[in-house]
């Protein structure tokens, strides 16, 4: 996925467990930042969108992946929001 399509994509933004215990910062030009706890940048690394579906690869070479559903993130049996719903 290019920069300029990322920048666009609804769902760049902050993804955040009800815990508010892991965050995924997925950011515009198709990087990833993950925090865990008080572990700010446990994992970074890239992402690709394609319609509903992510696949992240990590700095490490690990992959994960992902699907939107009605503006949750389902990521490895997690469930994320949307940052401002818990503002």
């Amino acid at each position: 996925m290019n920069t300029q399509n990322v920048k666009k994509h609804p769902y760049v933004g902050m993804w955040i467990t009800k815990d508010g215990y892991i965050r995924h910062e997925l950011l515009p030009n198709g990087r990833y930042d993950e925090a865990r706890g008080n572990r700010k940048s446990a994992y970074q690394g890239q992402y690709t969108i394609v319609g509903d579906h992510i696949e992240y690869v990590d700095d490490t070479g690990f992959t994960a992946d992902g699907d939107f559903r009605d503006s949750v993130l389902y990521h490895a049996g997690m469930v994320l929001y949307r940052e401002k719903k818990f503002l």
